[in-house]
């Protein structure tokens, strides 16, 4: 599906939007629910991930092919090996079969699991075969995808010793661990995480409760970006949010300061407002905490014409595309003077934005939806749009309620 957008005559923005759960808590959520059948979970994410999730969490034999879902696969990954009697063969979309697995793997084999490669060793598909996992302590980097170390969070009250990991090095994405961590916790099961272990106790039945889910911060950072490059006095609220909320994008409200973009909570709704116009200064952030946001935030940032270097960023390329690359490519295309590492992204000020460009979206959600904003600023398309499904399926109509044309092409 190719959409072409344009934004609406004023750019002074207003709409009520209501955001299904977080992906991210949905499968922690769901997971645990499934380890713990008397767990029950509300507002759980209408994406195609966690359908996924929902449906691997199903089976404990054969073939179980989690598409593009790069969590599922992490997730289910420790949840079959560690649950005897299960067999499967967990694999993916040709993508998936590129996308390194090996350091949880390792891991998981530390532990005693029985996990063996179906193609090329490292990587996607694996054949699991369950079993009590009677070891309780492993060693691995700790600047690897935190879904690595929640996978192993997440099975280890089913553990019989429960678990000691010990993390090598500079943790990345500290938030999404202790997210993981906070719903153990939320669910009666103990924790530590002190300098670089994290102690997980065992824990053979908890009390019967209904964990609801939070609406996803990484969504929200759509409409952060619209608010941004909206006129001043711009309002969308959102719902339903927390103030003191697991989720590490929910630095977006202080990062967003930047912009002009002020947030405000009222009961569960959290309230985007422009308040003035946006800083000329470079922004300079580190994302290692948040890394799903860099390509909202560097699209913000050339849209309103504005310097930025964005660190942090080398989980970016082991996700649905290497997304530093393919933010390279599609902002050239819109004639941004802009440079990339391996951990890094450095934009200039561009001199203008081409119009009627088609944004190639590589398989990956987050790239249809940071360029999205851009109509407000100029017309656009958005190549494979669809692939918005794998995490927020409502997008294009909500971006329609905001008054942005939305057509097919």
């Amino acid at each position: 599906m190719k959409l072409h957008l344009s934004g609406p005559g004023q750019n002074t923005l207003r709409a009520n939007i209501r955001i299904t759960g977080s992906k991210s808590e949905s499968n922690r959520a769901l997971l645990l629910a499934a380890r713990y059948p008397n767990l029950a979970v509300e507002n759980i994410s209408n994406s195609d991930d966690a359908q996924v999730m929902q449906a691997g969490l199903g089976r404990t034999t054969g073939v179980v092919d989690i598409h593009h879902a790069g969590t599922a696969m992490r997730f289910l990954t420790g949840y079959f090996a560690s649950t005897p009697g299960a067999q499967v063969t967990l694999t993916g979309s040709q993508r998936m079969t590129e996308r390194p697995i090996k350091v949880l793997v390792d891991a998981l084999l530390q532990l005693g699991a029985d996990i063996s490669y179906g193609q090329e060793e490292g990587y996607p598909p694996l054949i699991i075969k369950g079993r009590k996992l009677l070891k309780n302590r492993v060693h691995l980097p700790a600047d690897i995808s935190s879904q690595y170390i929640s996978s192993l969070l997440l099975m280890a009250p089913g553990l019989p010793q429960g678990l000691r990991l010990e993390l090598e090095g500079e943790i990345t994405s500290v938030p999404y661990i202790e997210m993981t961590l906070g719903l153990l916790a939320e669910i009666g099961v103990p924790s530590q995480f002190k300098g670089n272990a994290i102690t997980v106790h065992p824990k053979a039945a908890v009390p019967g409760k209904t964990l609801v889910v939070e609406s996803d911060w990484s969504s929200a950072s759509y409409f952060y970006s619209l608010v941004a490059l909206a006129e001043v006095g711009s309002e969308i609220v959102l719902s339903s949010y927390r103030e003191k909320s697991l989720q590490g994008d929910r630095v977006l409200a202080e990062i967003y300061t930047h912009f002009g973009v002020q947030s405000s909570f009222v009961g569960h709704s959290l309230v985007l407002r422009k308040e003035r116009p946006h800083s000329t200064d470079s922004l300079n952030v580190n994302l290692i905490k948040a890394p799903d946001i860099a390509q909202t935030i560097a699209v913000t940032c050339f849209g309103l014409g504005m310097p930025c270097h964005l660190t942090g960023l080398h989980t970016l390329k082991i996700k649905e595309t290497d997304r530093l690359l393919a933010l390279d490519a599609e902002l050239k295309k819109l004639g941004a003077p802009i440079s990339v590492t391996r951990t890094s992204l450095t934009l200039s000020p561009a001199n203008g934005i081409n119009r009627g460009v088609a944004i190639d979206t590589y398989n990956d959600h987050r790239m249809a939806m940071a360029f999205a904003p851009l109509a407000l600023k100029t017309e656009i398309v958005i190549n494979d749009a669809g692939v918005v499904s794998k995490s927020y399926p409502d997008f294009w109509k909500d971006m329609q309620a905001l008054q942005i044309a939305v057509k097919q092409l």
